[in-house]
């Protein structure tokens, strides 16, 4: 539980480890969500697309430091409010007095680090990146802050998945970009994975210290529920399934082998967001989920063997096809 003098104003200098911390270097596992973009790259377009050691390195870079950034500004900006938080309570920027010139000059560095180093790969990776920034802004900075908007919070918040996967896509093949079907498909799946966030901060929190506290946390929660979060990370889960469905019959029919594995692992994923104390409160740390892990791994597994086989049983999926009957004819 938050303590009250977890809420205190903090007394204590903050040092350099501490405003590295504000950086959140350990939530580097997030940027997993650029490598479908870099396979999808290479196996849509693969006249087109080219894989090299140092685009890959200058992309993951450029992606790290430009989170980071976002991170920064994040925690810097919310510190009056995640002292009402059990977990972000201890976060630096409330237990630490940090100097905001110091704050700001590092949101400065890494800014022009990462788009430094996303201009040295090429022009649109460079936009992708600028967007990415404009995201992080627009989700924390007044007058906008849309982390206070109720459900615009999940969809504003959940727009950096299509953007990691267009930034994966650009490191290999900058002359375009993903279909938009699998674009669709990230976002309502990220809008997913946020919920299910939310959902499980509000079980666990409301059910320990009341509804008025998470509040004082983040403002969207005085207007959610249980019931809304609930339908609202299963209209995520279908939109997002829905989108998916359309790009693998659309780009090769074969992936709709992966369906059924993918559909096992939006299930174990809300079963997780329902458990107490769920690791989907912290989306780093899902590495830990071992169930979820092997799932993940079997959806790799077929989505690779979907890649490199053909199955022309499966085209009768994409034709129109009706069930003929035999039917004796009464009085026409």
């Amino acid at each position: 539980m938050t303590s009250v003098d977890s809420m205190k104003p903090a007394d204590t200098r903050a040092n350099l480890s501490d405003y590295l911390r504000i950086a959140r270097l350990d939530h580097v596992t997030k940027h997993v969500f650029i490598i479908p973009g870099i396979v999808l790259a290479l196996l849509l377009r693969p006249a087109q697309a080219e894989l090299g050691f140092t685009p890959l390195v200058l992309g993951f870079l450029s992606a790290v430091a430009l989170a980071s950034a976002n991170y920064v500004i994040n925690e810097w900006l919310d510190r009056e409010f995640d002292k009402y938080h059990p977990e972000k309570s201890q976060r630096a920027a409330v237990q630490k007095r940090l100097s905001g010139t110091v704050v700001y000059a590092e949101y400065a560095a890494l800014v022009v680090a990462g788009l430094g180093l996303a201009w040295m790969l090429n022009s649109t990776f460079f936009v992708i990146a600028v967007l990415f920034l404009i995201s992080g802004v627009t989700y924390n900075v007044k007058p906008l802050r849309t982390k206070d908007v109720v459900f615009g919070d999940v969809l504003t918040e959940s727009i950096n998945n299509p953007l990691r996967l267009m930034l994966g896509w650009a490191m290999v093949d900058p002359s375009s970009l993903p279909p938009v079907s699998v674009l669709l498909s990230y976002w309502f799946g990220g809008a997913f994975l946020m919920n299910a966030k939310r959902l499980a901060e509000f079980r666990d929190i409301v059910a320990e210290q009341g509804q008025e506290l998470l509040g004082l946390y983040r403002r969207s929660f005085r207007y959610y529920t249980e019931r809304r979060l609930l339908v609202a990370s299963l209209l995520y889960a279908l939109f997002s399934i829905f989108f998916l469905a359309v790009f693998l019959i659309k780009y090769k029919v074969e992936y709709v082998l992966v369906f059924p594995a993918l559909s096992f692992l939006f299930a174990e994923y809300f079963i997780l967001a329902l458990k107490q104390n769920s690791v989907a409160r912290k989306p780093e740390h899902l590495f830990k989920a071992r169930r979820m892990m092997v799932l993940v791994a079997i959806v790799v597994a077929l989505f690779v063997l979907a890649s490199v086989v053909n199955i022309p049983l499966l085209e009768t999926m994409t034709n129109q096809h009706f069930i003929e009957l035999p039917v004796r004819k009464g009085i026409s």
